[in-house]
């Protein structure tokens, strides 16, 4: 059940976020206006409404983009837009047409993230994209689930098949989804074999590390709190140790002492490799973590536990304060 209370903005500007995944609170006011708080700290209003047999949340706007009162008076009208039938559209469109506008309406990915998403439809898809949607059948789309090799893709690019023809019911183009019924893949997901404990013994296996350059950048996976892409790539010009900021990001205590005391092998790349920056140090790595008794440990993983415990706040000082307790927290013997 949501926690409710009066929304107003000393309230709601002073909101913890959740450590990891969201909160959900409810106005007193309006009870059928909600919010998500997550673990970003980003606050979305919202409402909730069973329409066809299914639950629906349909997004009313973030806060504070969209004031309280705002939000209480577009309940009303959300709500009797979202209970609109939708118009039966004559026209046919091709899959490809209709995930297009998918696309365009329904994915809000970074540049970077959408890009490999769209490589992956024109790989995976292809078989589809001159069907009319409407003639689309459950054994067409099996068919091209199943010459996906790879359980964990081909259950990704099901679900996106599945959220492109619910767009397509949703606004008209069909009567009914073709493959409601088509059964989920099983799959077997990795669990993340990182807990305090084996981050202590990685730390000190990192600390025996020979390579300079590879010791500093494994800590920094752990001090920077940024995946590898970003930690083996970063510049000496972004960094800015006067105000304790890389990029648009704090830097933690440890991460500042770390970076200060490295020498500077050249003007460009704080971690240098042949020819460039560092790029995938695999023998190094495995090295550190058989060492660690962690053999099965990625560098993924040591970002995936620092970003799930860290407490996230907007504030950029709140936000290197509670880098520093997690750091202290995790290197401390008690805990």
């Amino acid at each position: 059940m949501a926690h409710q209370f009066f929304f107003n903005p000393y309230i709601l500007d002073n909101l913890p976020a959740p450590r990891s995944g969201f909160d959900v609170v409810q106005d007193v006011s309006e009870p059928r206006l909600r919010m998500y708080i997550t673990s970003h700290g980003i606050k979305t209003f919202f409402v909730r409404k069973r329409i066809n047999g299914c639950d629906r949340r349909v997004i009313i706007g973030k806060y504070p983009d969209m004031d309280i009162e705002d939000a209480r008076s577009a309940v009303q009208s959300v709500l009797d837009v979202a209970m609109q039938k939708p118009i039966v559209r004559r026209k046919k469109l091709t899959f490809r047409q209709v995930l297009d506008l998918y696309l365009e309406n329904r994915v809000r990915r970074g540049e970077d993230s959408k890009t490999k998403l769209i490589r992956a439809i024109n790989r995976h898809f292809v078989q589809l994209f001159d069907k009319n949607i409407c003639d689309i059948t459950v054994t067409d789309a099996r068919a091209v689930i199943d010459a996906i090799s790879g359980a964990a893709i081909a259950a990704r690019m099901q679900e996106l098949m599945q959220s492109v023809f619910k767009y397509a019911v949703q606004t008209g183009y069909l009567k009914n989804n073709p493959i409601s019924d088509l059964p989920k893949i099983p799959q077997h997901r990795r669990t993340r074999p990182l807990n305090r404990s084996g981050m202590q013994r990685l730390i000190a296996a990192i600390r025996r590390e020979p390579s300079d350059v590879f010791r500093a950048a494994f800590l920094m996976l752990i001090y920077g709190f940024a995946p590898r892409s970003r930690v083996f790539s970063m510049q000496w010009e972004e960094l800015d140790f006067n105000q304790y900021m890389w990029r648009d990001m704090p830097l933690s205590d440890a991460a500042v002492v770390l970076l200060q005391d490295l020498p500077q092998y050249s003007t460009f790349w704080v971690f240098p490799g042949r020819g460039s920056h560092l790029t995938d140090p695999r023998t190094a790595w495995r090295r550190v973590v058989n060492m660690a008794g962690i053999p099965n440990l990625t560098m993924d993983d040591v970002n995936k536990f620092m970003m799930r415990n860290l407490i996230w706040a907007p504030d950029k000082e709140d936000l290197r304060a509670n880098m520093n307790a997690l750091i202290e927290e995790i290197t401390s013997s008690d805990f």
